[in-house]
């Protein structure tokens, strides 16, 4: 993908985001703000795992950090706030700066896993001291304020909100894509592949891994700001585990590898979780086998898939190419089809409610479930049969698909061994005919 192209592409997402507003419900862009807080939270935390490759399994930590330390900005002179509102965020960044700093200059004397297990243990200091200190955060109820006007804005409107978050999220991703172009940057990538190299060239790598660490913590602690402007309150529940490791997830479904994937993977799983939340109970469940899917069968994240079609289109054209796409999405959509179908069965079966009827119904044994405006019989063979066919269905198409590859792999390589055959033969020939004649 060229240059141009790639400019064209976040253009007319920057120009489809400015829109939203207009395009979108008051629920929806609700949604869009913490997609856009998400997206920014997952690639401040790319800048550590995906460019410096250090896993952290701690970072909900700076993110609420951030959050706090801008609603006692709100609250601070009376109320009228430390700093005008679409300012708090540069709070949420000195304070995640300052703690990144620190908590980093520890974590980062270790690798591998054991600055994994550093950045853990941190993360949960912090989660489980943050209760007994009710002065500082609050307790169960955490810490509330209101968002006061400034610059003409009241701030009073989802609209008004999305905005300064979209504003906020710009400026902070466009100021980590020139960190990756800054020779800091290109060094960030060295700690990933080599860091004893860099340390054989002269450079401090502890230094520039504290260094690295404060900066992904920074624009952590600017997610954390934005998102107590949205909610106009922090709770404990920031420094949940469940947020450290859903960065992780967003990160790796998007793709790490690529600059915009994990703003990507993290926007996605975001709208997943407010649309699946609402129509299912087990769309945690959809979520985690999602994310194995992807490490199984697409390594490079939902990022890059574009980049893989590309490359099997140039090698075996568009013509070629497109029946084993269509194979592909139609064994996909059969085997989603099938596994939540059974999964939603199965959730019902065992679910509180169901018990409750059974004992409600003694003589029959297994009463109907209503699933897709349907009711079906656990009891019946019929019924199991549904997600039984469309899984033999799936997986027959996944055969034909996996042939289909074989066959163009074959192809590919089965014609320069004829060309190369047939033309040794007229070289060797030509010589032969001569000296007959």
């Amino acid at each position: 993908m060229t240059m141009k192209t790639t400019l064209s592409i976040v253009a007319a997402g920057v120009a489809l985001l400015l829109a939203a507003p207009v395009l979108l419900s008051q629920g929806l862009l609700n949604a869009a703000v913490q997609m856009l807080i998400a997206a920014l939270f997952a690639s401040a935390y790319n800048v550590l795992c995906g460019q410096a490759g250090m896993l952290s399994f701690g970072h909900a930590a700076y993110f609420g950090v951030g959050a706090f330390a801008t609603v006692h900005a709100m609250n601070a002179v009376g109320g009228a706030g430390l700093l005008p509102t679409p300012l708090l965020p540069l709070v949420g960044a000195g304070l995640g700066l300052v703690f990144g700093g620190v908590a980093g200059w520890f974590a980062t004397k270790r690798t591998g896993t054991y600055f994994a297990m550093i950045t853990l243990a941190i993360a949960e200091l912090v989660h489980s001291l943050a209760p007994h200190l009710k002065g500082l955060f609050g307790g169960e109820a955490g810490v509330s304020s209101m968002r006061m006007p400034a610059w003409g804005f009241d701030f009073g409107s989802t609209t008004q909100v999305y905005y300064l978050v979209l504003g906020w999220t710009l400026l902070c991703v466009g100021l980590l894509y020139l960190y990756t172009r800054t020779p800091l940057g290109r060094l960030t990538c060295g700690l990933r592949e080599n860091s004893q190299r860099l340390r054989f060239l002269g450079y401090d790598v502890h230094g520039l891994g504290v260094a690295v660490f404060a900066i992904s913590a920074m624009f952590s602690g600017v997610a954390g700001a934005l998102q107590v402007l949205s909610n106009e309150s922090a709770n404990y529940v920031v420094f949940d585990p469940a947020l450290s490791a859903s960065v992780i997830l967003n990160c790796f479904i998007g793709g790490v590898s690529v600059f915009l994937g994990p703003a990507l993977g993290a926007a996605l799983m975001t709208f997943f979780g407010y649309a699946m939340s609402d129509l299912t109970r087990s769309w945690l469940l959809y979520q985690g086998i999602l994310f194995v899917l992807v490490m199984l069968f697409m390594p490079a994240g939902l990022a890059g898939l574009p980049g893989t079609l590309g490359r099997l289109r140039r090698r075996f054209g568009l013509a070629r190419l497109l029946p084993l796409v269509l194979l592909s999405v139609g064994a996909a959509s059969l085997l989603s089809l099938g596994g939540t179908f059974a999964v939603e069965l199965l959730q019902r079966v065992f679910s509180q409610d169901y018990r409750a009827a059974v004992q409600m119904n003694p003589g029959v044994a297994w009463p109907d479930v209503t699933l897709l405006s349907r009711a079906w019989s656990p009891g019946s063979p019929a019924t199991w049969a549904v997600p039984a066919a469309l899984f033999a269905v799936g997986l027959a198409l996944v055969w034909f698909a996996r042939r289909l590859h074989r066959a163009l792999e074959e192809g590919e390589s089965a014609p320069p061994s004829v060309a190369s055959a047939s033309a040794s033969a007229t070289v060797v020939n030509v010589p032969v005919t001569r000296s007959l004649a």
